[in-house]
Protein backbone atom coordinates (compact mmCIF):
# COMPACT_ATOMS: atom_id res chain seq x y z
CA UNK A 1 0.00 0.00 0.00
CA UNK A 2 2.96 2.93 0.89
CA UNK A 3 4.34 2.05 -3.15
CA UNK A 4 1.15 3.13 -4.22
CA UNK A 5 0.25 6.54 -2.23
CA UNK A 6 3.94 7.03 -3.63
CA UNK A 7 3.14 6.87 -6.93
CA UNK A 8 -0.36 8.62 -6.44
CA UNK A 9 2.01 11.33 -4.88
CA UNK A 10 4.35 11.24 -7.22
CA UNK A 11 2.22 11.63 -9.92
CA UNK A 12 0.37 14.95 -7.97
CA UNK A 13 3.60 16.41 -8.09
CA UNK A 14 4.90 15.96 -11.80
CA UNK A 15 1.21 17.30 -12.43
CA UNK A 16 1.29 20.30 -10.09
CA UNK A 17 5.63 20.75 -11.89
CA UNK A 18 3.68 20.89 -15.11
CA UNK A 19 1.26 23.48 -14.32
CA UNK A 20 4.02 25.80 -12.83
CA UNK A 21 6.04 25.17 -15.66
CA UNK A 22 3.61 26.22 -18.30
CA UNK A 23 2.42 29.49 -15.56
CA UNK A 24 5.71 30.48 -15.34
CA UNK A 25 7.88 29.72 -18.30
CA UNK A 26 6.62 32.05 -20.47
CA UNK A 27 7.43 35.13 -18.16
CA UNK A 28 10.61 33.66 -17.65
CA UNK A 29 11.13 33.50 -21.65
CA UNK A 30 9.38 37.32 -22.02
CA UNK A 31 11.92 38.67 -18.97
CA UNK A 32 14.83 37.24 -21.30
CA UNK A 33 13.99 39.14 -23.65
CA UNK A 34 13.49 42.21 -21.46
CA UNK A 35 17.00 41.74 -20.49
CA UNK A 36 17.90 41.22 -24.33
CA UNK A 37 15.94 44.56 -25.48
CA UNK A 38 18.01 46.40 -22.87
CA UNK A 39 21.13 44.90 -24.43
CA UNK A 40 19.96 45.76 -28.08
CA UNK A 41 18.93 49.21 -27.38
CA UNK A 42 22.21 50.78 -25.20
CA UNK A 43 24.52 48.84 -27.96
CA UNK A 44 22.35 49.51 -31.01
CA UNK A 45 23.15 53.12 -29.46
CA UNK A 46 26.39 53.17 -28.60
CA UNK A 47 27.47 51.78 -32.30
CA UNK A 48 25.14 54.05 -34.27
CA UNK A 49 26.72 57.08 -31.90
CA UNK A 50 30.57 56.34 -32.71
CA UNK A 51 29.02 56.26 -36.48
CA UNK A 52 31.12 53.24 -37.08
CA UNK A 53 28.23 51.47 -39.22
CA UNK A 54 25.35 53.67 -39.85
CA UNK A 55 23.14 52.16 -42.05
CA UNK A 56 23.72 48.94 -40.28
CA UNK A 57 22.29 50.72 -36.61
CA UNK A 58 19.35 52.16 -39.02
CA UNK A 59 18.55 48.72 -40.18
CA UNK A 60 18.53 47.39 -37.05
CA UNK A 61 16.73 49.33 -35.00
CA UNK A 62 13.94 49.68 -37.90
CA UNK A 63 13.73 45.59 -37.41
CA UNK A 64 13.19 46.03 -33.92
CA UNK A 65 10.39 48.35 -34.43
CA UNK A 66 8.61 46.33 -36.80
CA UNK A 67 9.12 42.88 -34.64
CA UNK A 68 7.07 44.61 -31.96
CA UNK A 69 4.09 44.51 -34.08
CA UNK A 70 1.32 42.27 -33.54
CA UNK A 71 1.79 38.87 -35.21
CA UNK A 72 1.30 38.66 -39.00
CA UNK A 73 2.94 39.49 -42.16
CA UNK A 74 3.45 43.37 -40.98
CA UNK A 75 5.76 42.18 -38.08
CA UNK A 76 6.90 39.35 -40.55
CA UNK A 77 8.96 41.85 -42.46
CA UNK A 78 11.49 42.12 -39.32
CA UNK A 79 12.97 39.08 -40.47
CA UNK A 80 14.56 39.91 -43.60
CA UNK A 81 15.87 42.88 -42.18
CA UNK A 82 17.57 41.07 -39.58
CA UNK A 83 19.11 38.64 -41.89
CA UNK A 84 20.28 41.58 -43.52
CA UNK A 85 21.84 42.86 -40.88
CA UNK A 86 23.17 39.50 -39.46
CA UNK A 87 25.11 39.32 -43.18
CA UNK A 88 26.29 43.17 -43.39
CA UNK A 89 26.85 43.95 -39.17
CA UNK A 90 29.87 43.38 -37.67
CA UNK A 91 29.92 40.49 -33.84
CA UNK A 92 27.88 42.43 -31.64
CA UNK A 93 25.28 43.66 -34.38
CA UNK A 94 25.06 40.05 -35.68
CA UNK A 95 24.43 38.38 -32.87
CA UNK A 96 21.89 40.96 -31.31
CA UNK A 97 19.87 39.91 -35.35
CA UNK A 98 20.04 36.54 -34.54
CA UNK A 99 18.61 36.87 -31.25
CA UNK A 100 15.76 38.65 -32.20
CA UNK A 101 14.86 36.39 -35.19
CA UNK A 102 14.71 33.44 -32.87
CA UNK A 103 12.49 34.80 -30.66
CA UNK A 104 10.21 36.00 -33.83
CA UNK A 105 10.87 31.98 -34.83
CA UNK A 106 10.25 30.62 -31.64
CA UNK A 107 6.88 32.95 -31.26
CA UNK A 108 5.50 31.98 -34.86
CA UNK A 109 6.19 28.37 -34.05
CA UNK A 110 9.07 27.34 -35.27
CA UNK A 111 10.64 26.31 -31.93
CA UNK A 112 13.27 23.82 -33.60
CA UNK A 113 14.76 26.69 -35.85
CA UNK A 114 14.94 29.43 -32.85
CA UNK A 115 16.76 26.66 -30.71
CA UNK A 116 19.25 26.27 -33.36
CA UNK A 117 19.50 29.82 -33.94
CA UNK A 118 19.69 30.67 -29.73
CA UNK A 119 22.56 27.75 -29.95
CA UNK A 120 24.13 28.84 -32.84
CA UNK A 121 24.72 32.58 -31.08
CA UNK A 122 25.26 30.96 -27.14
CA UNK A 123 28.55 28.95 -29.02
CA UNK A 124 29.82 32.08 -31.36
CA UNK A 125 33.22 33.25 -29.57
CA UNK A 126 32.93 36.14 -31.74
CA UNK A 127 29.80 37.45 -29.95
CA UNK A 128 29.84 39.09 -26.43
CA UNK A 129 29.82 37.46 -23.65
CA UNK A 130 26.52 38.71 -22.09
CA UNK A 131 24.75 37.99 -26.04
CA UNK A 132 26.06 34.50 -25.74
CA UNK A 133 24.61 33.51 -22.06
CA UNK A 134 21.30 35.36 -23.27
CA UNK A 135 21.13 33.10 -26.03
CA UNK A 136 21.82 30.02 -23.43
CA UNK A 137 18.79 31.01 -21.34
CA UNK A 138 16.52 32.22 -24.23
CA UNK A 139 17.91 28.22 -25.17
CA UNK A 140 17.08 26.69 -21.52
CA UNK A 141 13.73 28.32 -20.89
CA UNK A 142 12.00 27.47 -23.83
CA UNK A 143 12.70 24.08 -23.41
CA UNK A 144 12.71 23.60 -19.75
CA UNK A 145 9.63 21.14 -19.62
CA UNK A 146 11.01 18.75 -22.30
CA UNK A 147 14.49 18.48 -22.39
CA UNK A 148 17.16 16.88 -20.54
CA UNK A 149 17.49 17.89 -17.64
CA UNK A 150 21.18 17.36 -16.80
CA UNK A 151 21.88 19.02 -19.98
CA UNK A 152 19.99 22.10 -19.10
CA UNK A 153 21.61 22.09 -15.92
CA UNK A 154 24.89 21.95 -17.00
CA UNK A 155 23.94 25.09 -19.44
CA UNK A 156 22.38 26.94 -16.59
CA UNK A 157 25.28 26.99 -13.52
CA UNK A 158 27.63 28.79 -15.29
CA UNK A 159 24.48 31.75 -15.32
CA UNK A 160 23.88 31.05 -11.40
CA UNK A 161 27.34 32.52 -10.86
CA UNK A 162 27.37 35.13 -8.09
CA UNK A 163 27.78 38.64 -9.54
CA UNK A 164 26.70 37.15 -12.41
CA UNK A 165 24.06 39.94 -14.72
CA UNK A 166 21.52 37.00 -15.57
CA UNK A 167 21.97 34.91 -12.16
CA UNK A 168 18.00 35.65 -10.57
CA UNK A 169 16.83 34.18 -14.11
CA UNK A 170 19.27 31.16 -14.17
CA UNK A 171 18.43 30.49 -10.43
CA UNK A 172 14.61 30.61 -10.95
CA UNK A 173 15.18 28.37 -14.00
CA UNK A 174 16.77 26.14 -12.31
CA UNK A 175 13.93 26.15 -9.30
CA UNK A 176 11.82 25.38 -12.48
CA UNK A 177 14.11 22.77 -13.28
CA UNK A 178 13.99 20.97 -9.78
CA UNK A 179 10.10 20.74 -9.59
CA UNK A 180 9.63 19.47 -13.32
CA UNK A 181 12.03 16.71 -11.49
CA UNK A 182 10.60 16.17 -8.62
CA UNK A 183 13.27 17.90 -6.09
CA UNK A 184 10.39 20.07 -4.44
CA UNK A 185 12.68 21.03 -1.39
CA UNK A 186 15.69 22.64 -3.87
CA UNK A 187 13.02 24.08 -5.81
CA UNK A 188 12.01 25.95 -2.51
CA UNK A 189 15.12 26.66 -1.44
CA UNK A 190 16.23 28.65 -4.59
CA UNK A 191 12.68 30.50 -4.75
CA UNK A 192 13.51 31.59 -1.05
CA UNK A 193 16.83 32.51 -1.59
CA UNK A 194 15.11 34.83 -5.01
CA UNK A 195 12.53 36.35 -2.76
CA UNK A 196 14.90 37.27 -0.14
CA UNK A 197 17.32 38.88 -2.06
CA UNK A 198 16.85 42.72 -1.89
CA UNK A 199 19.14 42.80 -5.51
CA UNK A 200 16.71 40.35 -7.14
CA UNK A 201 14.30 41.87 -9.80
CA UNK A 202 11.16 42.64 -8.47
CA UNK A 203 9.28 40.54 -11.36
CA UNK A 204 11.56 37.46 -9.87
CA UNK A 205 10.76 38.42 -7.14
CA UNK A 206 6.87 38.34 -7.35
CA UNK A 207 7.17 35.55 -9.56
CA UNK A 208 9.65 33.24 -7.07
CA UNK A 209 7.06 34.42 -4.22
CA UNK A 210 4.17 33.19 -6.44
CA UNK A 211 5.69 29.43 -6.84
CA UNK A 212 6.53 29.10 -3.31
CA UNK A 213 2.67 29.94 -2.35
CA UNK A 214 2.05 27.25 -4.99
CA UNK A 215 4.20 24.10 -3.49
CA UNK A 216 3.77 25.27 0.32
CA UNK A 217 7.05 27.69 0.91
CA UNK A 218 6.99 30.95 2.34
CA UNK A 219 6.75 33.76 0.66
CA UNK A 220 8.61 36.93 1.68
CA UNK A 221 6.88 39.21 3.35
Amino acid sequence: MPDIFDEVSEDLRAERAQRLLKQYGGLMAGAALVVLAATGAWQGWKWHQARETAHVASTFIAALRTAELPAGPERGAAMPELNKVAAEGDSGYRALARLREAALQADSGNLPAALAQWDQVATDRSADPLLRDVATLMWVTRQIDTADPALLEGRLAPLAAPDHALRALAIEAQALLALRQGRTDAARESLKRLSQDVTTPDGVRGRANGVLAQIGGAPAP
